[in-house]
């Protein structure tokens, strides 16, 4: 898969890692209002109590954040590739 830099499309100031799939990247700082918000299930609380690393480096791991806030549920799948996801950061920061 290719990658490359792209300029935020929100604030057009950072530069964000996207690949060709993604139209409209956005930078961390621009979400980073979206990714707080109450979650009361404390299951989901533990699922989403990752370092805040990981946020930065994958804009997949903001966008399910944002939609479990958004919608209040996540399929399995996305449950699945979000562990996924987290698994593969913590061996690379390894």
């Amino acid at each position: 898969m290719v990658r490359y830099k792209q300029l935020c499309f929100r604030c057009k100031k950072n530069m964000v890692v996207v690949s060709s799939g993604n139209k409209f990247p956005l930078c961390y700082d621009c979400q980073k209002d979206e990714l707080h918000g109450e979650i009361k299930n404390p299951k989901m609380q533990k699922f989403f109590d990752i370092p805040e690393e990981f946020y930065k480096e994958s804009a997949f791991l903001r966008s399910i954040k944002i939609n479990y806030l958004k919608f209040g549920k996540l399929s399995d799948k996305q449950i699945e590739w979000f562990n996924k996801v987290v698994e593969e950061l913590k061996n690379k920061s390894k």
